[in-house]
């Protein structure tokens, strides 16, 4: 059976739109029985032009009554229109929230279930300009295109009825230029080229915002060194890159955009002669020059929704972008859970026969980080990972969690093979200390609370009594209620780290992953940091990245991995002992201690 072919354009976007069907119906109902009743004033002053042409000759007779009466009706088709506009709005928006709310917890939900072989192929630019700006723009649509192209669809209709009712030669020239102008707007906005130009624009604007994060995190480097943004060339270049596609698209659309424009508005000079020609040859028919006028009047009229609907075209060809770029997101493979979840009764880690490459898709290319890694992390054992820089460390650790999944080989918990535990189960088993820290917008009490909502107030202060960060927190403003970055309020490297080691102390999993967790701390915290930490490893399974080789002489076991392979394993006083590997990082770390900063003067 061949699988149901993705809705796409419009039809996806109303896809989208009818999770909330209900309120949309009742939006466009109420929007085309504005339409009508915005028609109202205009056929009442058919009717009062009717009167006063067909008693031009005696305007004594003229009916006054019927002229006020023409007027209510106008004033109340007027006042009852904007009402149900405005209903049908409040329906629409009702509507938008509601989708562009679950759209959001949507994508949120399902990127926190990617690999982060994802979040290493999309640029943070991309994915917040696809949750933020491409979101809001289905917003525009629901709560604005739908209900505008009802009104639109209604009115253009009715007008056209009314006018063929009247007289078929003007209504056919009216009609014309209608319809030449509406192709002229598809052409423009709905064709190949335009598609195009969309698909750029979303391209452009990525980089640029994937540029600027990258621009502002540099901001110390850039302001240190006296430069500008000109010298942050690839920031400038997506800058340059952009106004250039913007001046492009300018250049290209500006001869459609004139001929549309001066089509549109050239019904009147058509009506004009061809009424005149109508007229000469019935010159004493009042009613066809009451017509004549109508259609002078209200032809430019019929204009105005149709200028909504080049708005319309062009913005929903930007918005159908947009919703291709968040399917992209949503069309990514999550993680694969097991159908048959097992559970570990103990919380051994072992590594059997691990191979694992970095694969990017956009860039179609895969780069090997391990191979063949084999070795078993004891419970109630610290085994420290260390090596030099790129030769896996980081690699290993993030393959326990389930960060990405193992091209050969397996990982196993108890015995249990990573991948047939829940993913959820295998979070709660494991708490991690990431190198580069990472703090949320929010108080100081929620960043170290965030992995255990349901801690008291008294396990939170405990956890940052053993991390040796309460006296810290405590000299702030709001204490534990202090938001990170209000009020110029910042933490150092060394700070923002021990909140980290508190949030995971509170966490108390039996799995703990520290990489380098005492790296930006100075030496009285680091003792601190130390003792705190062997209290916390009690009865856990401990694997700790390790820069700083001081901190792991009293491991149990070491791995020493070089270019992706294990090149060694055993303790610290067995291999300082042996030629290798970790003796010459030994010897380089303990001659760094010997090494002075020197100047000679001379005079």
């Amino acid at each position: 059976m061949t699988p149901n072919k993705k809705k796409e354009g419009l039809a996806r976007l109303f896809q989208i739109a009818g999770e909330r069907k209900g309120l949309l119906i009742l939006s466009g109902i109420l929007s085309a029985i504005s339409a009508l009743c915005m028609l109202v004033p205009y056929w009442s002053i058919y009717e009062i032009l009717n009167e006063l042409l067909s008693k031009a000759g005696n305007l004594g007779s003229i009916d006054s009554d019927l002229l006020i009466y023409w007027g209510w009706i106008a004033f109340g088709g007027l006042i009852i229109g904007l009402i149900l506009l405005y209903a049908s709005l409040m329906a629409s928006h009702v509507a938008a929230f509601r989708i562009l709310y679950g759209l959001r917890v949507k994508l949120s939900e399902h990127i926190g279930k990617l690999s982060l072989g994802f979040l290493s192929d999309t640029s943070t630019g991309a994915i917040k300009k696809t949750i933020e700006q491409n979101i809001e723009k289905i917003e525009s649509f629901i709560a604005h295109t739908i209900p505008d192209m009802v009104n639109v669809a209604v009115t253009v209709i009715f007008m056209f009825v009314i006018f063929f009712s009247l007289n078929g030669w003007l209504a056919a020239i009216c009609l014309a230029c209608i319809v030449l102008s509406i192709g002229l707007q598809y052409i423009n906005f709905m064709g190949k080229t335009a598609k195009t130009f969309t698909a750029n624009y979303f391209d452009t604007q990525e980089r640029m915002s994937a540029s600027a994060v990258q621009y502002v995190r540099g901001i110390p480097v850039v302001k240190i060194f006296g430069q500008s943004v000109k010298s942050f060339r690839q920031f400038h270049d997506e800058i340059q890159g952009y106004k250039k596609w913007a001046l492009k698209v300018c250049d290209t659309y500006e001869p459609g955009m004139i001929t549309f424009t001066v089509l549109l508005n050239s019904i009147v000079s058509l009506i004009i002669p061809v009424g005149l020609l109508l007229i000469s040859n019935q010159p004493h028919n009042i009613a066809l020059a009451a017509v004549w006028l109508f259609f002078i009047i209200m032809g430019p009229g019929v204009t105005s929704p149709v200028y909504k609907l080049m708005f319309l075209g062009g913005g929903t060809r930007e918005i159908d972008e947009g919703v291709k770029r968040i399917d992209r997101i949503l069309d990514e493979k999550p993680v694969p859970e097991t159908t048959l979840p097992q559970t570990p009764q103990s919380y051994d880690i072992e590594f059997r026969d691990v191979s694992f490459s970095y694969e990017s898709k956009e860039q179609v290319t895969r780069t090997e980080a391990l191979r063949h890694i084999s070795f078993k992390a004891s419970q109630g054992e610290i085994t420290a990972l260390v090596g030099p820089s790129g030769s896996g460390k980081s690699t290993v650790a993030s393959l326990i969690p389930r960060f990405w999944d193992v091209g050969e080989g397996g990982i196993y918990i108890g015995g249990v093979d990573v991948r047939n535990i829940k993913t959820e189960e295998l979070m709660n088993l494991i708490s991690f200390v990431f190198q580069d820290t990472f703090l949320f917008y929010d108080t100081l009490y929620e960043n170290i609370a965030v992995g255990s909502p349901n801690a008291t107030r008294e396990q939170v202060e405990a956890a940052t009594r053993a991390a040796q960060c309460h006296e810290f927190i405590s000299n702030l403003p709001d204490g534990y209620d202090t938001r990170i970055g209000d009020k110029g309020v910042f933490l150092s490297g060394g700070e923002a780290q021990r909140i980290c080691v508190a949030r995971a102390i509170l966490k108390n999993a039996p799995i703990l992953v520290l990489d380098e967790a005492t790296a930006f701390a100075d030496p009285e915290n680091e003792y601190k940091m130390q003792q705190a930490l062997q209290h916390l490893i009690k009865n856990k399974t401990v694997i700790i990245i390790a820069h700083r080789l001081s901190s792991i002489v009293s491991a149990q076991q070491i791995v020493v991995l070089k270019e992706g392979s294990i090149a060694q394993i055993g303790t610290h006083q067995k291999l300082s002992s042996i030629p290798g590997v970790y003796r010459q990082m030994w010897e380089a770390y303990t001659d760094a201690f010997q090494w002075e900063l020197k100047t000679e003067y001379k005079a």
